[in-house]
C-alpha cells in the first residue's frame, strides 16, 4: 500500500507544493512548527534515509539545499534546520524548518494553526 506522501506524489491527496523535479517533492507541513516548515521527500518510497541509494541521496539533499535557499530568502529567519525524522510515514522525508533559535525545532511544542489561506501564500512565497 501506498504512503501518504507517494498518495500527495501522484495527486490523490491534496497539499501546497512548493517545488517538485524528476526524483523529488517538497510541500508545506500540515503541522508546522514554524510558517515555511516544508517537507522534501524522494518520489522513490523507501522508509529509512541510509537505505537509499548514493544517488537518490545526494538527489534529495541537492533539493533540500534549493528549497532551504528558497525559505531562507522570503520567511524571516536565521537558518533553515534541517531534520530527519519520524516514525510516522514510512517514507524518508526531511523537515526544512526556518529557525532563529534552537529551541524552534522542537516537535514537542503546539503546531501552527494556519488557514487555508496562509498556507497558499506560504507555498507561493517559497515556491521554487
Amino acid at each position: 500500500m501506498a504512503s501518504i506522501f507517494t498518495r500527495i506524489i501522484q495527486g490523490e491527496i491534496p497539499c501546497y507544493k512548493v517545488a517538485e523535479d524528476e526524483h523529488c517533492f517538497a510541500f508545506l507541513d500540515i503541522n508546522p512548527v514554524a510558517k515555511g516548515h516544508t517537507l522534501v521527500i524522494p518520489k522513490k518510497e523507501v522508509d529509512n534515509i541510509f537505505d537509499l541509494d548514493d544517488t537518490t541521496l545526494s538527489e534529495l539533499t541537492l533539493f533540500a539545499k534549493k528549497v532551504a535557499r528558497s525559505i531562507q530568502s522570503k520567511i524571516p529567519c536565521k537558518k533553515v534546520a534541517m531534520v530527519v525524522l519520524g516514525l510516522e510515514v514510512p517514507h524518508v522525508h526531511i523537515h526544512l524548518i526556518p529557525i532563529n533559535a534552537e529551541s524552534d525545532v522542537d516537535f514537542k511544542r503546539a503546531k501552527l494553526e494556519l488557514t487555508p489561506e496562509e498556507f497558499q501564500q506560504i507555498a507561493r512565497l517559497i515556491q521554487l
